[in-house]
């Protein structure tokens, strides 16, 4: 990566306007929007193009402009189910009204510099060349989830993705640290439309006019040179985001706040947030398994149960109502939570989490160890190098099981390896602000690109 200039970015541009466009998931469009506030806030003019399914609420940001895509993805067409369905549609059926708006908007707006748009829409970068401006990706995962994904087709020529000679906990020799169930856990019902959507990704990438990563260097180092080999796109790391802009306005959920009077209550470093994000879905024996861990712990906790979690379900009814009964005022349960400022809270001491990048890196930059489960994509990746590789937290190896999750939480809570852990995560956050002082931050880039 350059080195950053010492001028703000506004003294390097002609152009001052710069269009964004979110993939309509949560965890994506947090970045996006994270992003967009940043430009704006060195002097951008900020405008997003969106679709009617799971649309931001231009409310929140009186400051950007909105453009709603006509016949674009709408909420009776999306499978919430199955989010590469709707990848699918996005770069398929979505494109050509993608197009026309976009168009539209460059035939007024002759003041634009670049399109950034999610990675994920690997079609708009043959809609970006067509109206001649510049693409730049943003890939809100990590870079070592990033390489994992290119690598896929080769760890699927090998054989990994059976059981045949492989034992699950052997190493993937082509994907240190991963484990052969690492692998197996990213399989999708039809492996070979996975495959062919990661491929197409990658390649949208590489003909892309830049690359950006919500992460930092001091993180991701070693993987850095792998990357350079493989992606000649230009590279940039200008993470995490939410240290600049929190990403509470973009919540796609209702926050509720009660949570934060109920941890004002709690003992410093005392409780453990459990959220397992936006998509994650559940069956009822894990449920049961999460709520006996909780239970046997003995520790205070902050539970996050987000209607829909277990399939059919309305919220709670699926918990055991012993579990309620003898955990009490111990535990506070809510539908969401407003998790950048649940993390940031003295109480907090601990964070089991679904290991999804966004709640990884709010978790490093408050200092919060983690218990690690994995639902999907790039969680795997995530949660395997926290506990291998970054020693962040403790991946829980056996699934859901109530004396791995009880044995977890004592850890993080409790005993020397927490506060160890405690101690890692306050080298790393000082050397993250260093890398993100100067006034020159998003220096690089603009001057490439802007």
């Amino acid at each position: 990566m350059e080195d950053n200039p010492s001028k703000p970015i506004s003294q390097h541009t002609k152009a001052q306007r710069v269009i964004l466009f979110p993939l309509p998931f949560q965890g994506h469009m947090n970045p996006m929007l994270q992003l967009a506030n940043i430009l704006h806030s060195r002097s951008f003019t900020i405008s997003i193009l969106y679709h009617q399914y799971n649309s931001p609420d231009p409310s929140k940001y009186p400051h950007f402009s909105f453009h709603l895509i006509p016949g674009g993805l709408s909420e009776d067409q999306a499978d919430k189910d199955d989010p590469l369905h709707l990848v699918r549609l996005l770069n398929t059926d979505c494109i050509r009204p993608t197009r026309d708006c976009l168009g539209k908007l460059l035939s007024t707006h002759d003041d634009t510099a670049c399109i950034i748009m999610d990675a994920m829409m690997y079609s708009s970068q043959a809609v970006a060349e067509d109206l001649g401006i510049p693409r730049i990706t943003l890939r809100t995962s990590s870079v070592c989830s990033f390489l994992a994904m290119a690598t896929l087709p080769v760890l699927r020529d090998k054989g990994y993705f059976s059981m045949i000679d492989y034992r699950r906990e052997d190493p993937v020799l082509e994907l240190p640290p991963l484990k052969v169930k690492d692998i197996q856990a990213i399989r999708i019902e039809n492996l070979n439309d996975t495959l062919k959507i990661v491929s197409n990704m990658l390649e949208g990438t590489k003909t892309a006019s830049g690359l950006i990563f919500n992460t930092f260097q001091d993180l991701e180092e070693p993987n850095l040179a792998n990357l350079y080999e493989q992606i000649r796109t230009p590279t940039f790391l200008l993470g995490p985001f939410h240290r600049f802009f929190s990403a509470a306005s973009s919540s796609l959920l209702a926050q509720d706040r009660s949570c934060i009077s109920w941890l004002d209550t709690q003992k410093p470093n005392s409780v453990l947030y459990v959220s397992f994000g936006s998509l994650a879905a559940m069956d009822e024996n894990n449920v049961r398994e999460v709520a006996w861990g909780l239970s046997n712990s003995m520790q205070p906790f902050l539970l996050v149960v987000r209607p829909g979690l277990v399939q059919g379900s309305e919220w709670l009814e699926f918990l055991p109502n012993e579990f309620l009964e003898v955990t009490g005022k111990r535990g506070c349960i809510v539908k969401w939570a407003p998790q950048q400022e649940v993390l940031s809270h003295p109480a907090v001491g601990g964070f089991w989490t679904h290991s999804g990048w966004n709640s990884v890196l709010e978790s490093i930059c408050e200092g919060v160890p983690m218990i690690c489960s994995s639902f999907l994509g790039d969680q795997m990746v995530n949660s395997r190098y926290i506990n291998d590789v970054w020693r962040l937290g403790i991946k829980l190896e056996c699934g859901f099981e109530r004396d791995e999750i009880e044995s977890a939480i004592r850890k993080i809570m409790l005993d020397r390896e927490g506060q160890d852990i405690r101690e890692k995560l306050v080298c790393l956050k000082k050397k993250m602000d260093l890398s993100s002082k100067t006034d020159g931050f998003f220096g690089p880039i603009a001057k490439r690109f802007i």
